[in-house]
């Protein structure tokens, strides 16, 4: 039931099913089918997907569906959720979905769990859910692993039937004190480096310095999540980021995601001073360059974090880029 230690640094993906402009929301999911497959050939450990609610940019609504439709498609890429976001649901349907998945895809399935709410009052309410539904996401945990692991504490004689036995390994997507839930539960901890490696750092250190032994995982397991892209120039690599860093910049100022625009488009516009701002921020804490430059930030990177696992967002608008891209990083020499 526990996650295995690598003797050497592990790449894994998360995709999150953006729309591009032009493009259908059946497109994107049916191109992020493709793309696991493309992935899984280049050799990627784990291919994760994400669970958005009505984000007009992002068309993975479901990551338990698609999941199982990355994992037919594939024969030996892990494939799992990053993440389910366990206030918007029941914790038995959750255990009852990745049950379903693992009993399909034996010793295949991640359980990548988050704590986020809807982004607005409107998608709380249609998910039933209020403001405070996180406030509870320990509970909610402990009863989902109770699920998992046959011993259903909360509801005794409730049971995910087809989740008891299999071995399902458990992830927790956090920021900042969430680090304390994985530490206490035992679980693999999945934390972004994008907000600064200071805070990230000193996490990270938290999550190993209070992390108990559990079902789960018999000691600490560091997943950093990052925005990479590698090209042949660090200016090739940086346009790739440009259309997400406009959608996230265009959020931000306007309250809502779209679809990604091409480079050359998002450079063109007249952005006020306030949009200037977000878009220059939103580039910054990203790996980005040829691959030699990248090979370097990279090793630092798990130098400073001790990281058994990078998952990688590679987000451009074309996506032979974002494959070439994918290419190039795992061709890269790494610890």
């Amino acid at each position: 039931m526990g996650v295995d230690i690598g003797v050497t640094l592990r790449l894994s993906v998360l995709d999150r099913s953006h729309t591009r402009q032009g493009q259908s929301p059946q497109r994107a999911l049916r191109e992020t089918v493709r793309f696991a497959q493309q992935v899984e050939a280049l050799g990627y450990h784990r291919f994760w997907v994400a669970e958005h609610h009505s984000v007009p940019g992002v068309a993975g609504a479901a990551p338990t569906v698609l999941a199982s439709a990355i994992a037919a498609a594939t024969t030996r890429l892990r494939v799992g959720t990053g993440g389910v976001m366990l206030p918007n649901h029941q914790p038995l349907v959750v255990a009852e979905q990745f049950g379903v998945l693992g009993s399909l895809y034996p010793d295949r399935i991640d359980v990548g769990l988050g704590r986020s709410l809807g982004f607005t009052s409107g998608i709380r309410r249609a998910l039933g859910r209020d403001k405070d539904a996180a406030e509870h996401f320990g509970e909610q945990l402990a009863e989902l692993l109770g699920y998992l692991s046959g011993r259903p504490d909360k509801f005794p004689g409730v049971h995910a039937v087809a989740a008891e036995g299999l071995r399902l390994p458990v992830f927790l997507l956090t920021t900042g004190t969430g680090a304390d839930t994985a530490a206490e539960f035992g679980l693999p901890l999945v934390i972004a480096a994008a907000h600064g490696d200071d805070r990230m750092l000193s996490t990270i250190e938290h999550y190993r310095e209070h992390f108990r032994p559990s079902a789960w995982a018999a000691q600490p397991y560091v997943v950093v999540a990052r925005s990479v892209a590698v090209a042949d120039t660090a200016e090739q690599a940086r346009r790739l980021l440009i259309p997400e860093a406009w959608a996230t910049t265009y959020s931000r100022t306007r309250g809502e995601f779209p679809p990604l625009e091409p480079p050359e488009q998002v450079l063109a516009r007249e952005m006020s001073d306030r949009e200037r701002s977000q878009f220059e921020r939103a580039l910054r804490g990203h790996v980005f360059g040829t691959s030699d430059e990248v090979a370097v930030e990279l090793k630092e990177l798990t130098a400073r974090t001790g990281a058994d696992e990078i998952l990688v967002t590679t987000t451009a608008f074309d996506p032979a880029d974002r494959l070439d891209s994918y290419r190039r990083l795992a061709a890269l020499p790494l610890p």
